[in-house]
């Protein structure tokens, strides 16, 4: 029998907002905003906290910021 994974809402989860421009961005740091799922500026995604997330947020912390 398959076992399915129930997602808990808001445990273990991080929103993080994408609020500057990566236009003069490196493209390793473009391809780790669009690796995150934003696709706009000002946009608001929700990620599960693991380090690797972490580690991509702490990669461009001067493009996105945490949400509580």
């Amino acid at each position: 029998m398959v076992e399915t994974k129930k997602k808990k809402s808001g445990a273990g989860t991080i929103k993080i907002k994408w609020v500057r421009s990566a236009i003069q961005a490196p493209v390793k740091h473009k391809k780790v905003v669009k690796g995150l799922g934003f696709t706009r500026l000002n946009q608001v995604v929700e990620r599960e906290d693991t380090p690797s997330v972490r580690g991509m947020v702490n990669k461009i912390p001067h493009l996105v910021e945490i949400v509580q």
